[in-house]
């Protein structure tokens, strides 16, 4: 488990506000869930064979000697919401959410054991349609934030009937080559054999090729459901390429499944992914309710922006106000709380804690203020402030103290309003 400090947080907040926006503009509400959930929750929901379970959530019991566990991942948590609260029974509803998930795995580049995810859940609408909606918004997301290396694979894995009788000509396939599975690919065979379509051993690749393929055992509406899905990303020119070996180990997926990948965070590769999961609200409980949805990881995302060198908001200071003495600083510190109530854009440190002019002046560039606001005895007596231009060639200046948002609107374009008026 890792902190993020200040240089990263400005990278973090960046995606955040962009998936913000996003989301508000195609109508999605932001949902809010515990940290903590019965571990009954996701032995129901991810299935209690699997390794996330078996190996990876962090369980504990509480006073009253329930079994409690960190939420390994989120959409578990929002279905459950979603069911105790009534929000999906015949209704339709764009969620999303944002917020650290946990599991105890092997840390590696892009990948802690405290992870962050941004997922979006939608519920009660049938269709590709849908599908097309959560791609778009991810390909937004991508252009919004400068990233080009990042390509989709999708593959459908049919309905429910035809995804079950497919696991067992997967379970009767590989049953034929046991001695050619690896310890993990073994453990799977009866457990969970689709994720053995998924194995990077390179032992097994020509043994996974040879694999009876789900595309070619699902009947006649699933192909058209996906077929119907990539005449609309082709309509968009949505580039795209159909991988029969994407799967998902949960059974309660169905249809589409998608990855967005990237080839420059090495084996860590995927950073969102996403599918229809109409059988998830049924299986914990609730009204059989058609889903689908998708998480990014925030981790592996600001990674890549940092990889691709993509372009950052300037979060620097405008501008440093420097004060030299007690009289000064009292007028300095009202002057500076009136500008910012004008101005609601304005990011201005003030000094505090004292020091000399040269002291000062030192902690404004170190800033990266693009301006050094300087108010003396003489500035008090003239009542002017000081303006010293720290990153361009320009002859240093005064600003009379009631003009001052004035003069800073007109500096950085800030659209201050009623921005006239004495200290």
């Amino acid at each position: 488990m890792h902190d993020i400090l200040p240089e990263q947080t400005v990278i973090w907040q960046h995606i955040e506000q962009a998936a913000r926006d996003l989301f508000r503009a195609y109508g999605y509400e932001e949902i809010r869930m515990p940290l903590v959930e019965k571990t009954d929750l996701f032995k129901r929901s991810i299935g209690e064979v699997t390794d996330i379970v078996e190996k990876e959530m962090y369980i504990f019991e509480d006073r009253n000697g329930d079994s409690l566990s960190l939420r390994p991942e989120g959409t578990a948590s929002c279905v459950r919401a979603g069911i105790e609260h009534g929000l999906l029974h015949n209704q339709i509803q764009r969620l999303w959410y944002n917020g650290p998930m946990f599991r105890h795995e092997r840390p590696q580049r892009g990948r802690y054991r405290q992870f962050h995810q941004i997922g979006v859940e939608t519920f009660g609408m049938t269709g590709a349609e849908i599908e097309f909606e959560l791609i778009s918004m991810c390909a937004r997301l991508w252009q919004a934030l400068g990233l080009k290396e990042v390509r989709l694979e999708l593959n459908t894995l049919g309905h429910t009937e035809e995804r079950k009788a497919y696991r067992q000509l997967l379970v009767d396939y590989f049953s034929q080559h046991t001695d050619l599975l690896d310890e993990d690919s073994a453990r799977r065979l009866h457990s969970n054999p689709l994720r053995i379509l998924d194995s990077k051993n390179p032992g097994m690749q020509a043994l996974i090729e040879a694999a009876p393929r789900l595309m070619d055992q699902i009947g006649d509406d699933s192909r058209e459901h996906f077929l119907r899905l990539c005449a609309l990303l082709d309509q968009a020119g949505i580039a795209y390429h159909v991988n029969t070996r994407l799967v998902r180990g949960l059974d309660y997926y169905s249809h589409t499944v998608f990855e967005w990948i990237t080839e420059s965070l090495g084996a860590q590769g995927t950073i969102c992914a996403g599918g229809r999961y109409d059988s998830l609200v049924e299986m914990m409980g609730g009204k059989a309710t058609y889903a689908a949805g998708f998480a990014l990881g925030m981790e592996r995302l600001a990674e890549m922006l940092v990889e691709e060198q993509a372009e950052m908001p300037d979060n620097a200071a405008h501008a440093y106000l420097v004060m030299v003495g007690d009289a000064a600083s009292l007028q300095g510190m009202v002057l500076a709380e009136q500008c910012r109530h004008h101005l609601p854009g304005l990011r201005l440190i003030s000094n505090c804690g004292g020091g000399s002019f040269k002291a000062q002046f030192k902690r404004a560039d170190r800033s990266g203020a693009q301006l050094a606001l300087l108010i003396g005895d003489d500035e008090l007596a003239s009542g002017t402030v000081g303006v010293k231009y720290l990153r361009a060639d320009t002859e240093q200046a005064e600003v009379k103290q009631e003009k001052l948002a004035e003069f800073l609107d007109q500096q950085f374009g800030l659209t201050g309003q009623n921005i006239s008026g004495t200290v």
